[in-house]
């Protein structure tokens, strides 16, 4: 067993540590979906989806908890990117965020 394990386990932190990387990781997501929605608009979904289904996939596989964990976090926040990258597609329309004036309403840069 090796000293960071037995520190987690006689402490209990891998719960704690589990909510901190999620923390983390929906906070990376927001400017990725936002990034993403800007240089790209909403075609690049199928990636979020199979990242996702290959995080979420691995996660059954991987016998350390805490790195299951991390695959399903990362896993589920990339489908949940899905919905918000239509949902930003949405807020720029309404002008809450800045168009990307090189984009045309086709998606295409002009």
């Amino acid at each position: 067993m090796t000293i960071t394990s037995t520190i987690l386990l006689a402490f209990s932190l891998t719960g704690a540590l589990v909510g901190l990387c999620t923390f983390l990781a929906i906070g990376l997501f927001h400017p990725i979906v936002i990034k993403t929605e800007y240089h790209f608009g909403t075609k690049p979904w199928w990636v979020f989806l199979l990242v996702g289904v290959v995080c979420i996939i691995a996660a059954c596989f991987v016998p350390n908890v805490f790195l299951s964990s991390m695959l399903g976090v990362t896993g589920f926040s990339c489908l949940w990117s899905i919905h918000e990258l239509f949902e930003q597609k949405k807020r720029v329309e309404r002008g809450w965020f800045p168009k990307n004036p090189k984009r045309t309403a086709s998606g295409k840069k002009s």
